[in-house]
């Protein structure tokens, strides 16, 4: 299958290109960079630099890739960004920022990819890449969370609306993973917080994001829609 994953020059966007070229899938990697931050190089994900706020260049390019191709298969909306404030203190331009970021683009490229994930033979597939705070409050990070909530409500709405048209939309919801965006947001203190509100208490492997997106990507999740698959170490599931 061929598609397009943003946000993937590192972290859980990278393992995730690489997880899926290494299922035989072809990956075309969008991000600010172009390339693999860490250098590396994997065969069957094509790196390209570009902005998915540049709706433009996104439809060109998908359309590109389509002609290319012959098909297009899968979106993995993973790129997004955080502010790590108290809300009374985020500006205006800094909240719509993060509505830009991780709700706009999720959805315009959705609707950018979606007369070709339709012709697709099988199913084509959305993934969104939501959070734990789509569905828990987190201290300093109220406009993330606004984000993450848009994103399970979105792709629910679009997995009720285009399920008569050949595509599945569903969410994976990471716990914490070492990644860019987790050490904004975290010290050692907090660290030791969600580490102790996690059953297994560790942190999770990027791959197993990739392996989770991998399984959505197969033929045995072709009757899975507007569903929520949480990978977390069992974190929504605690208590006290």
């Amino acid at each position: 299958m061929v598609g397009l994953i943003t946000g993937a020059s590192s972290g859980i966007g990278l393992a995730t290109a690489e997880v899926l070229a290494g299922h035989g899938h072809k990956v075309y990697a969008v991000s600010r960079t172009g390339k693999a931050k860490d250098g590396s190089v994997c065969e069957g994900v094509t790196h390209i630099k570009g902005d998915i706020l540049d709706y433009p260049f996104m439809r060109d390019l998908v359309r590109s890739v389509f002609e290319r191709e012959g098909s297009f298969g899968f979106l993995v909306n993973n790129a997004g960004i955080s502010i790590k404030k108290r809300a009374e203190d985020v500006t205006e331009e800094e909240f719509e920022l993060v509505m830009r970021t991780n709700v706009h683009a999720p959805y315009h490229l959705s609707c950018i990819c979606y007369p070709y994930l339709k012709k697709e033979e099988g199913k084509g597939r959305i993934i969104n890449i939501a959070s734990m705070s789509s569905y828990l409050g987190f201290e300093l990070v109220a406009p993330y969370c606004v984000s993450k909530g848009a994103i399970a409500a979105l792709s629910r709405a679009l997995a009720v609306e285009w399920a008569a048209d050949n595509i599945t939309v569903n969410n994976i919801v990471p716990g914490w993973f070492p990644s860019e965006l987790s050490r904004q947001v975290m010290d050692e203190e907090r660290r030791q917080k969600i580490l102790a509100r996690m059953p297994l208490h560790s942190f999770g492997d990027p791959r197993d994001i990739g392996e989770t997106a991998a399984f959505l990507l197969s033929d045995a999740a072709r009757y899975m829609t507007g569903a929520d698959y949480p990978v977390d170490g069992g974190a929504l599931a605690f208590g006290y």
